[in-house]
């Protein structure tokens, strides 16, 4: 925007930071810059159509929005010039008639094109101020003059101009503005608005005087911003006006005007007020000129302020100093503010200079935006209607955020406002090469098949990560999809820059890539070098159960039990190929077979477990040996005897038949009685008692446990016979009273069960006679089986009775052969009923 200002232009605050500007500013030139040259501005008049302004020397100009000169009737002879400068100018809405007025107390209605309605008053005194009728009408019908009263000219049929008072003066008119049927306009005391239609004043706001001042002395400025609304603004007070309609309650009290004046809003400056407009709802365009003079005793520039008013209050929203040209010469009454509203365009005219002040448009704002580095916000602004392309802007805020060295932040921008271009992703990441910071961006690359930079891209990022930071190098290798680079490359890269103080990190990256390329076994390699565990998710994920066959022992040293889940499964690997490659470590191979028998109900490596149990856990050797019949008997047999596991020798030696050579080593090498006595009740063998109680009387202590486990297997007195006369023998009284209870209970209990039976036995065969004597019903629909007649008739009694079977069958006495069913066979008692 700077390029366009043709001032300099501040946010009126001393703080560092600039506040975004809310206008532009162009001085008008060309034709006009030559008429300032020779002369000053007194006036103006803005028009949508063009521009008048009037001058010094008393002359008026029709020139273009660009400061052309236009050819009317206004260039045309001394008629429609003043002698002396003039002071006011309006203009019809058509833009067909222009009426000035100066203190040569003359009036001009001047027609641009037409000279049909023009007039040329002469009222011999000063006129500050004159108006024309807004109302759109062909030709000027009315116009107001304001002098030492206010006057209303019209035309009449006659085409004469016929004067009405409307309204004394307190002093001279200094102001006048029309808008439809409402007059306002200003004396020497205050403000009055008059109603045409009722042909009354609404009253009078009297205006505070200023100190050492007179209120004449201030250029008054008065604007309709709407049919109801007037703006005015006079020494350093705004006062903002409605023109409402009286209610019921007001227009019953007699002989007040229909409308009324509504304060709405008054508030006071720091400035004296050279002009004012509407921009927004609640917000002026307010020209003003500063109250202090600068060091030198000379004006200072002027002010172009936006305030936003509440009720009788007012702030501040941006202030502009404008230099213009010969501000330190000019006084509050040589600046003036006209506008055209629709297009929120303000022009500040002074004597030597013409500005136009516009609302800052969208490319605008987004270029003094980037110019103050504030590019969120010029975003922002570039997603409403900017022409400026919205990568543009955010291209430019990358740049700056690389020279801020603010990487991380420019990645950031490149993720939100790249997209999938992939043509200016791969143009912003060499920029961040050149800073050696692709480490920053490298979270924000696009990854997906939509937006794919060539993999040259990815692997500059890899190999900056391989140099500076290998751990971020390993999680990129973990995150990002292999298909972006060529992994084979990295594997090089990687090996050429191997350094052992990050061999960790080293060694997973490549066991991911050699995965990644599909060479399972060198990353299987890699990760038991590391002692990873991952490699147990590698195989499972890959299936790689062919590979591990050479790297068993490896497996389990890592994790035991993840290794062992992979081996027991015979789907995955075979139990051949497990115990081919732990035959070099016996430990491992008695945990793999002892794991195995668990899962598995095949016998085929249970001799080899039988070795492996009696080397590594002799507890779960004796229950292997009962729950298997897969080993070779005699190799077992002959391990145990090696290693003098008596008690399983025994049981293997009862399982071959050997029980003499079992229970002497139970009774002389483990020397447990009860276990002999059990061994012996197992195998219930007469010879084997015989042995047992041979070798139990050679001792006397174990005389007295043989005798209470015998019992109900051999006669005691087999026992006793075997005592040798006057022998001691530790507790045998126990033992034989012992015996004797024992053998009494059990008379008892044989007399009691005796007893039991024979009740049982009564009872029985009391219920069986009982049941085979009970009647049987016969109903009439029962049918004798051999001659097929009913067994009985209704109310006739069946002759020699009925023959009834268990199976429910009935024939007739005399139908019977021999006592049997001929239907079903059934050979059981017959009941014979006589009746």
């Amino acid at each position: 925007m700077a390029n366009t200002l043709p001032v300099n232009s501040d946010s009126g605050t001393e703080e560092d930071e600039e506040i975004e500007p809310k206008f532009k500013y162009k001085r008008i030139g060309s034709d006009l810059s030559n008429i300032l040259n020779t002369d000053v501005v007194t006036c103006s008049a803005i028009h949508p159509k063009f521009l008048i302004f009037g001058t010094f020397r008393g002359r008026v100009y029709l020139l273009d929005h660009q400061g052309n000169s236009v050819e009317s009737n206004l260039s045309n002879g001394d008629r429609h010039t003043h002698s002396v400068a003039v002071n006011h100018i309006d203009v019809d809405p058509k833009g067909e008639y222009v009426a000035t007025c100066s203190d040569d107390g003359r009036v001009n209605i001047t027609g641009l094109f037409s000279c049909e309605s023009n007039q040329n008053l002469s009222f011999g005194k000063f006129i500050k101020a004159v108006a024309l009728d807004p109302e759109v009408k062909s030709g000027v019908r009315r116009f107001i003059v304001g002098d030492d009263k206010l006057t209303l000219y019209e035309r009449n049929l006659l085409k004469k101009l016929k004067p009405s008072e409307l309204c004394s003066v307190e002093g001279n008119v200094l102001a006048i503005c029309w808008q439809g049927n409402f007059v306002a306009w200003a004396s020497h005391i205050g403000v009055r608005v008059y109603d045409l239609s009722e042909k009354c004043s609404l009253g009078l706001m009297k205006w505070e005087v200023p100190a050492q001042a007179r209120l004449e002395n201030f250029r008054c400025h008065l604007r309709w911003s709407n049919a109801n609304t007037l703006l005015i603004g006079w020494v350093d007070t705004i006062r903002i006006c409605v023109i409402r309609k009286r209610n019921s309650i007001e227009a019953s009290s007699s002989n007040l005007p229909g409308f009324v004046v509504d304060p709405i809003s008054t508030f006071q400056t720091t400035f004296y007020i050279c002009g004012l407009a509407p921009l927004a709802a609640s917000q002026l365009v307010v020209l003003g000129y500063r109250k202090d003079r600068s060091p030198n005793y000379k004006a200072q520039r002027p002010l172009l302020c936006v305030i936003e008013y509440k009720m009788n209050t007012s702030e501040e929203v941006c202030t502009d100093s404008l230099t213009l040209r010969g501000f330190e010469e000019y006084t509050v009454n040589d600046y003036s503010l006209g506008c055209i509203i629709e297009e929120n365009r303000y022009y500040i005219v002074a004597p030597k200079d013409i500005v136009v002040a516009s609302l800052i448009e969208t490319d605008d704002r987004v270029e003094w935006l980037i110019e103050h580095n504030k590019f969120e916000e010029a975003l922002e602004v570039c997603s409403h209607g900017s022409t400026i392309p919205r990568l543009y802007v955010a291209r430019r805020y990358i740049n700056h955020l690389l020279t801020m060295e603010q990487y991380e932040d420019a990645a950031k921008i490149c993720l939100r406002e790249l997209g999938n271009n992939k043509a200016l992703w791969e143009e912003e990441v060499f920029k961040f090469v050149k800073c050696q910071k692709l480490r920053c961006v490298s979270s924000y690359l696009p990854t997906s098949d939509d937006c794919k930079l060539d993999p040259h891209v990815y692997e500059m990022v890899l190999y900056e990560f391989l140099k500076f930071d290998v751990h971020g190098f390993l999680n990129l290798i973990k995150v990002w999809p292999p298909k972006l680079y060529d992994g084979l490359a990295v594997i090089n890269a990687i090996h050429d820059h191997f350094q052992k103080q990050n061999a960790n990190e080293l060694l997973e990256s490549l066991a991911l890539l050699y995965s990644y390329q599909g060479d399972y076994e060198s990353a299987l390699r890699m990760y038991l070098k590391l002692q990873n565990k991952d490699v147990f998710e590698l195989i499972r994920r890959f299936e790689l159960y062919d590979v591990i066959s050479k790297l068993i022992i490896p497996l389990i040293q890592l994790d035991r039990e993840r290794a062992f889940k992979i081996l027991l499964d015979k789907k995955k690997i075979k139990p051949e190929v497990v115990v081919h490659q732990l035959e070099q470590n016996q430990e491992y191979l008695y945990w793999y077979l002892d794991a195995l028998d668990k899962v598995s109900k095949q016998g085929t490596f249970h001799n080899r477990l039988v070795a492996l149990y009696a080397k590594y856990d002799r507890t779960k050797l004796l229950p292997f040996l009962r729950r298997s019949n897969d080993y070779v008997i005699q190799e077992a047999l002959a391990i145990c005897k090696r290693e003098e596991f008596h008690p399983e020798t025994v049981y293997l030696l009862g399982r071959m038949g050997s029980i003499v050579e079992a229970l002497n080593i139970i009774i002389h090498s483990i020397k447990d009685i009860e276990m002999a006595i059990e061994f012996c009740k197992e195998h219930n063998d007469e010879d084997l008692w015989n042995i047992l109680i041979e070798e139990s009387t050679k001792q006397p202590e174990i005389v007295t446990k043989l005798l209470d486990g015998i019992v109900d297997y051999v006669d005691p007195v087999l026992v006793v016979n075997k005592i040798k006369l006057g022998q001691t023998i530790p507790d045998l009284h126990k033992s034989v009273v012992q015996m004797l209870w024992h053998y009494n209970i059990e008379e008892q209990v044989h007399e009691i069960a005796h007893k039991i039976q024979l009740t049982d036995y009564f009872d029985t065969h009391a219920e069986v006679v009982a049941m085979q004597r009970r009647g049987r019903q016969v109903t009439y629909d029962k049918v004798c089986p051999k001659c097929n007649r009913p067994v009985i008739v209704k109310d006739t009694a069946p002759p020699n009775g009925l023959t009834i079977f268990n199976c429910g069958h009935i024939y007739h006495n005399n139908c019977m052969l021999d006592d049997r069913c001929d239907q079903c066979l059934d050979w059981d008692s017959i009941l014979e009923d006589d009746d």
